[in-house]
């Protein structure tokens, strides 16, 4: 299909070769922040909510934004022409949402809860107690969820008082902060940076994983906030709201691996939380998703079964029952009681045995499979840990010092090795002969650099046409500030977007290439935040987001663009190779 087809008021683009993205009255709309129109954002939640009813089979998320509805979908389980009829069809014969649920927000507004009230007084020329009146005097529809699980997108605020974003965003916004941004307002759920103009705040509960639904607001509904003179805000107000506490020493009889040392960076990772970036969650899992699903097929574990993600210096993690593992992704030196563990080799350890992980030799981020895989509880579906929502993992956060990390029954005796022309040596620990081979080539790692193919992007047309010749000619260089929510690329003149203004916030997809106005381009990761007010030029394909994945700071990334048949073709490629050794 071409990347954008329109039909009636509707236009379908394609992001990246996992995703869709329909913009709901294409025809007429502008992609300009100005756009706040509830008939719109009526029409695309309507059409969200009859394509997940559907249940198409291979369909990972759909996501209703401002003006889109954006559907994830698995390439290899369905085909994209039948998710775009689907789209058609429910834009055709989709129910509007007018109006949700009616919701009262106690707010106090002002003071140490509200530091930016003076500052939208200033600007709207008027004092505080008129800024609070205009702030409470109407209902404000809620658009869309993103940036945090639970953060509400809410308007439209009296243009009187709509103050723009602060220019320097705070470090620090405490959770249930009450804020300003143009013509939005929304509530912080919980601590995180961010740039909105803080005028109140709130002690209401907006996201509790444990609780149906987990959100307490849902596109659609409007919500009143309603002045008060004192909240309560406890000592834990800010924590992870409902996130169930991992007890590390609940069971002495389990298996389980305690950390000696945690390493630079070191999280528990699954395949990913699916299925509620609507809410505003990310999907989070693991960077390199192919190494994890390799150093899981090792050790006999299903795909999704959860391991440990170490990015440059490794952890050193004791083994307190005999245990099976495997590292596989970039070669961080392990070793056990000193000896040298090849990447995707099972390794049979001894109790009190310990792994450890040295120099950088190549790549940036190890996986470590434990038979049985990791079974810390299971947080919407997911194990994977996502740091600045505080969901999943251990507690929501990196790993340290004394956890204990416990571990499920180990699976079937699996024999794998990895081919390369000759048998193993025996060692000071059992390996297994090879009934099962790991292609040689999925180990390449890229030494210094990368160059990587990429779709247009769904917000391509934003740009002028030579934007993405200028993106091919320029090499880039991985920020030092990258993390596992985006690499941060520097070098080359400057990609500047053909419109004025903001965009209007809209859906992130892995391996996005964003637009910031500096020019200078974001890819976006792992734990990106579900939606984002930057213009996304290109995709990368999904088969070769391991190679960018396994880059770090200095390394440098060069994009080419292809067809959709070429990415297609990337991914069953990739995919027959890990299934060989499933």
């Amino acid at each position: 299909m071409s990347a954008g087809v329109t039909q009636r008021t509707a236009r379908i683009r394609e992001a990246g070769d996992s995703a869709l993205v329909l913009e709901v009255g294409a025809a007429q709309a502008s992609p300009l922040a100005g756009l706040i129109d509830a008939d719109v954002n009526a029409r695309a939640i309507g059409i969200a909510r009859a394509l997940r009813q559907r249940g198409i089979r291979g369909v990972r998320d759909v996501v209703s934004t401002f003006r889109s509805v954006a559907v994830f979908f698995d390439p290899l389980s369905t085909d994209v022409a039948a998710v775009a009829a689907a789209l058609h069809e429910e834009t055709d014969a989709a129910p509007s949402l007018s109006s949700g649920r009616s919701i009262e927000v106690p707010v106090i507004y002002g003071g140490d809860a509200g530091p930016d009230l003076a500052h939208v007084a200033a600007f709207a020329g008027c004092g505080p107690a008129g800024v609070i009146e205009r702030h409470a005097s109407q209902a404000y529809r809620v658009f869309m969820l993103g940036f945090l699980p639970g953060f509400a997108y809410m308007a439209s605020v009296d243009e009187t008082i709509a103050a723009p974003r602060r220019a320097t965003p705070r470090l620090r916004v405490p959770a249930g902060s009450v804020g300003i941004a143009g013509r939005q307002t929304g509530i912080y759920p919980r601590e995180s940076p961010g740039g909105w103009q803080i005028i109140g705040r709130t002690a209401v509960n907006l996201f509790d994983s444990c609780r149906t639904p987990p959100a307490l607001f849902a596109p659609g509904d409007q919500v009143r906030f309603v002045p008060t003179e004192s909240i309560t805000v406890g000592a834990g107000f800010s924590r992870p709201e409902g996130e169930p506490k991992v007890r590390l020493n609940a069971d002495p009889t389990a298996r389980y691996v305690t950390v000696l040392r945690p390493g630079l960076m070191t999280t528990v990772q699954d395949s990913g939380r699916w299925g509620y970036q609507d809410l505003g969650v990310p999907v989070s899992g693991p960077m390199d998703h192919a190494a994890h699903r390799l150093a899981n097929a090792v050790v006999g574990n299903p795909p999704d079964a959860a391991t440990i993600e170490a990015t440059w210096l490794g952890p050193e993690l004791r083994m307190e029952q005999e245990t099976r593992v495997a590292v596989g992704g970039g070669d961080l030196h392990a070793t056990l009681d000193s000896t040298d563990v090849p990447l995707y080799t099972p390794v049979r350890c001894r109790s009190g045995s310990v792994l450890r992980f040295g120099d950088r030799r190549s790549g940036a981020r190890a996986y470590v499979a434990f038979d049985g895989g990791i079974v810390v509880p299971p947080v919407l579906g997911s194990r994977a840990t996502h740091m600045l929502s505080g969901l999943g993992g251990i507690d929501g956060r990196a790993l340290k010092a004394g956890d204990r990390i416990p571990l499920g029954d180990p699976g079937a005796d699996l024999k794998v090795r990895l081919y390369e022309g000759g048998a193993y040596e025996r060692g000071a620990y059992e390996r297994g002969d090879s009934s099962r081979v790991v292609a040689a080539d999925l180990q390449v790692r890229p030494t210094s650099g990368a160059r990587l193919r990429v779709l247009p992007g769904p917000q391509a047309d934003y740009f002028a046409p030579s934007a993405l010749e200028a993106l091919q000619r320029t090499r880039y260089t991985i920020s030092p500030q990258s993390d596992r929510m985006g690499y941060r690329l520097a070098g080359g003149a400057p990609v500047p977007c053909a419109i004025s203004g903001e965009m209007i916030s809209d859906a992130a997809f892995m391996g996005g290439v964003q637009l910031p106005p500096s020019g200078d381009p974001i890819l976006l990761m792992a734990d990106r935040q579900t939606s984002g007010g930057y213009p996304q030029l290109a995709v990368v394909l999904t088969a070769e987001l391991p190679l960018v994945l396994q880059l770090g700071p200095i390394d440098w990334v060069v994009f080419q663009v292809c067809s959709r048949a070429d990415a297609i073709a990337a991914l069953v490629a990739l995919e027959g190779k890990l299934l060989a050794v499933r």
